[in-house]
């Protein structure tokens, strides 16, 4: 019975990990593309960081609720 509550402990764990895992990369993901559109929008309005700047401010809240909304549904 011992051996059966480890097993089951480190799938959880196991499980968990690679649920956070996979949201921290997610966030980066999010985070990475609203820059990389900031980007885009310095090239094209001639801005010298003012794109990036604005990817980055708009990326987190954008991350932040896309990762809330990705757990929800997990849990």
């Amino acid at each position: 019975m011992e051996n059966n509550s480890k097993d089951s402990g480190a799938r959880q764990a196991l499980k968990a990990f690679g649920v956070l895992g996979g949201v921290g990369i997610f966030f980066a993901v999010v985070i990475g593309i609203c820059i990389f559109i900031g980007s885009l929008i310095d090239d094209w309005l001639a801005w010298e960081y003012a794109g990036k700047l604005v990817g980055i401010i708009l990326g987190f809240p954008i991350a932040f609720y896309l990762t809330y909304k990705q757990l929800k549904e997990i849990v």
